[in-house]
Formats: structure tokens, C-alpha cells, sequence
């Protein structure tokens, strides 16, 4: 079994108050594009505990000769699916990728007071997200599932009505245990068990992370989290067919003090590209061992 990172020491270096660094940051640029190439640097948020989209790579070592602020993770010091698809955006742009580690509900929730550029996060679209985010067109798409202990006895969704399940907040997975509208761009296909408590985490990953603690009889995240638990070593396994079925897409803060329009036309090039010429499927193989980035299309 792998080791579970302590991240409280990381995240709160990570929290500290990163305006000079993302958005305007006192550019004389027209747009955030401009800004970013001024800069040499884009800082898209990330998740340092989402294995396999985006987690710390342990024996990566800062570079000396980055421009990434104090407070931002280097290349060298994450990888993942989404980790690698961030990368591609710097590259594109000629610029070096950045990764402040803000909460996931900070991220979702907009207002992000040019504290980052944009989330490669495997963000859903959601109609509530987009009253106060922008995305770019999907890049891929993930199932959501249901996990609960290897030596559980329920067998089916049912089996659960009545217990506590865990997601994390602000999720599509903690929406779905609510009994939430997760809107058009998602397909349901079946509801959450009936009488459940939620329990909400940081993010769904510690929710598999403090299974073990017998506080909730299962989790609720992707497909691929719950692969990765498993391939980990947590005593966890998939309980039935996937729940729902979403895409997942870049976002880009509406109140931006500084207009996104190029960037986000600039990432929406670079996807379709990518889905074109198939690096995004090669990049799914290998985080995932198969090509998720068909739901999108």
C-alpha cells in the first residue's frame, strides 16, 4: 500500500494569498492571455491528492530556475492525467506550468480573485457552476460510482439506504447523494439509495482515504479514483454499475479582473487539436488504461 500523504502542512502553503501571482499581477496586458505570456507562467489549480488525474510526485525536486511563485507546485512536483493536460496548455503557450492547491469549493465557487488562471481539475459543467465559471469544450469524461469496503455485504445500491455515504464537497457526487439537479450535460442512471446521510470531506478522495474508520459505508467518486484506491491497496471495491456519467472540461473565473476570452479560445484550439491527433487518448491510456476521452465527443 502506498503511503497516504499529510497534506495539512502543504495545503496551507498553498492557501496563502496568491494575487500578485495569477491574473493581472500589476501586467500591463489587454487580457489573462497576455498577462500569462508576459509572466512566462500559467497557474492552474490542482488537487495534490486525486491520484491518478493529479496527485505529488514524491521524488520530484523544485527546479532551481522556476517561475513559479512560493505557494505553487512546479512539474516536476506533480503528475497526473490532468497534471499532464495542464502541461500541454503551458507548452502550447510557451509558458511554464504552474499548481497553487486551493479547495475544491474555493475553485468551484468562482471569485477567484486572480489567485489562479484556470482549473484543470476534471470539473464537471454544471448549470450552477456556470452561472459563475466559463469552461473550454470537454476533454474527457468520467463514471461515477459507488465504493464501499472489499468484505461489504450490500450488493446493490439498496442494500445502503439508511447509512451515511461520503463525497466530496461541492461534487457532482455529493450532489447526487442529495438528490441534486445535476443538469443536461450529465447522464443519471440511477438515483442515490434512499434515507442516506452524507458525509462531506475536502475532496472524495479522503473520503476513500478514512473509509476504514467505519463512519460511512461508502464513498462516492470516479471510476478511475476508485482504480487507483484498489491499485493502492485499499480494501475497497466498485459496488455495481456506475451511478452517472459526466464530461469534464477546463473553467475560467467569470470575474476575472482581466478578460479570458483569448485563453479560453486558446485551450478550446488545443483540445480539439488534441482529441484530433489523439495525445489526448494516448494521455488516458496511460493514467487510466483506456481511452475515457470518447464521452466527451
Amino acid at each position: 500500500m502506498k503511503k497516504l500523504f499529510t497534506l495539512a502542512s502543504l495545503l496551507a502553503v498553498a492557501a496563502l494569498v496568491l494575487s500578485a501571482c495569477g491574473g493581472s499581477g500589476g501586467s500591463s496586458a489587454s487580457d489573462l492571455l497576455g498577462a500569462i505570456k508576459e509572466r512566462g507562467y500559467i497557474m492552474v489549480s490542482s488537487d495534490p491528492n486525486y491520484e491518478p488525474q493529479s496527485f505529488l510526485n514524491t521524488s520530484g525536486t523544485r527546479p532551481a530556475d522556476t517561475k513559479c511563485p512560493e505557494g505553487a507546485l512546479t512539474t516536476a512536483e506533480m503528475q497526473g492525467f490532468d497534471v499532464d493536460v495542464a502541461i500541454a496548455i503551458g507548452d502550447s503557450l510557451g509558458v511554464e506550468t504552474c499548481f497553487p492547491t486551493p479547495a475544491w469549493d474555493a475553485i468551484t465557487a468562482g471569485s477567484w480573485a486572480d489567485q489562479w488562471d484556470v482549473s484543470v481539475g476534471s470539473m464537471t459543467i454544471t448549470v450552477e457552476r456556470q452561472a459563475v465559471l466559463d469552461f473550454s469544450v470537454p476533454y474527457y469524461g468520467t463514471p461515477a460510482v459507488v465504493a464501499v469496503p472489499a468484505d461489504s455485504t450490500a450488493s446493490s445500491l439498496e442494500d445502503l439506504a439508511g447509512q451515511a455515504l461520503c463525497a466530496g464537497a461541492s461534487t457532482t457526487y455529493e450532489t447526487w447523494l442529495n438528490g441534486g439537479d445535476l443538469g443536461p450535460s450529465i447522464t443519471v442512471f440511477s438515483a442515490a439509495p434512499a434515507g442516506v446521510t452524507v458525509v462531506s470531506l475536502p475532496t472524495d478522495q479522503e473520503c476513500a482515504q478514512a473509509l476504514s474508520r467505519g463512519e460511512f459505508a461508502g464513498y462516492v467518486t470516479a471510476s478511475t479514483v476508485v482504480d487507483s484506491n484498489i491499485a493502492d491497496g485499499l480494501a475497497v471495491k466498485q459496488l455495481g454499475e456506475p451511478v452517472f456519467t459526466e464530461v469534464l472540461a477546463a473553467a475560467f473565473d467569470r470575474s476575472s479582473s482581466l478578460d479570458t476570452t483569448s485563453l479560453r479560445a486558446a485551450v478550446d484550439e488545443l483540445f480539439t487539436a488534441m482529441h484530433s491527433d489523439g495525445r489526448l487518448t494516448s494521455l488516458s491510456e496511460k493514467w487510466f488504461g483506456t481511452d475515457l476521452t470518447q464521452v466527451s465527443q
